[in-house]
């Protein structure tokens, strides 16, 4: 399972942008049948615990595309009774998000995300399936961080025009189609070619090609990772302890930091 952790960048000069993005993650649609919640946690962070590795692609990609967010990806074991609040959860994937976006936030001129392993030092570390599973995390957040990238670098026209084709349904390669781009150009008031050209530079269809590859990396490491830690009798594993939500968070880095 996974938990995301996503903090606000250069909070301390800047507005609190939380509520309206508990807002915009509410409205995704998102493929998990159980539509994942986040709250705020701690300061100017929120937090939810997500089923779907799909879903986790597209909350991640939706909260890099304004620049303002740190985004912590968790991969591990999630012990949290039904409709409770994430706040209330506990277990190894929780540490592990903590730790993802600390680690974000020291990506400087990176793409402001990663993705680490639920996987305690010791004995659940040892192994195939826990090689794998941090490989596989690794594998996952370069491919994130190149996603990232390409919905990083588009400009405010580029995003009309995609924005436009998701709200007809247009996924990956179909959006290349005439009648889509068509009712595009009407909508925006452009020529065809000048969506056909703004898609070309705006990365469209590279995105929705790799984002497969991201959502195949994280569910193999969140299988690989939770065969890791069954693997474990539980009286080798290390205590697993998360930041309650009363407690202080680490102090939040400036946009000059690094």
């Amino acid at each position: 399972m996974f938990v995301m952790t996503i903090d606000q960048r250069g909070s301390t000069g800047d507005q609190d942008r939380v509520p309206a993005l508990l807002d915009q993650l509410a409205g995704l649609e998102l493929p998990d049948p159980e539509q994942p919640v986040f709250e705020r946690s701690v300061g100017d962070e929120v937090q939810g615990v997500v089923r779907d590795a799909s879903a986790v692609v597209e909350i991640a990609l939706h909260a890099l595309r304004g620049g303002h967010w740190y985004i912590g990806i968790g991969v591990g074991t999630v012990v949290l009774p039904p409709h409770a609040s994430p706040r209330e959860g506990t277990g190894t994937a929780f540490v592990a998000a903590r730790k993802a976006v600390e680690l974000a936030k020291g990506a400087g001129s990176q793409v402001p995300l990663s993705v680490v392993p639920g996987i305690m030092a010791g004995e659940a570390a040892k192994g195939v399936a826990a090689a794998e599973g941090v490989q596989a995390c690794a594998n996952a957040e370069a491919v994130l961080r190149l996603l990232g990238r390409l919905v990083q670098d588009r400009t405010e026209a580029q995003w009309r025009v995609v924005d436009a084709l998701r709200r007809l349904g247009a996924r990956g390669q179909s959006q290349g189609r005439h009648g889509s781009q068509k009712h595009v150009a009407l909508e925006l008031g452009i020529s065809e070619q000048s969506v056909s050209r703004t898609v070309l530079r705006s990365g469209w269809q590279e995105e929705w090609a790799a984002r497969p590859a991201a959502s195949m990396l994280l569910g193999f490491a969140d299988s690989r990772v939770g065969r890791a830690e069954k693997d474990v009798p539980a009286q080798q594993q290390v205590p697993v302890r998360r930041q309650g939500p009363g407690q202080q968070k680490p102090a939040d880095r400036t946009e000059g930091d690094t």
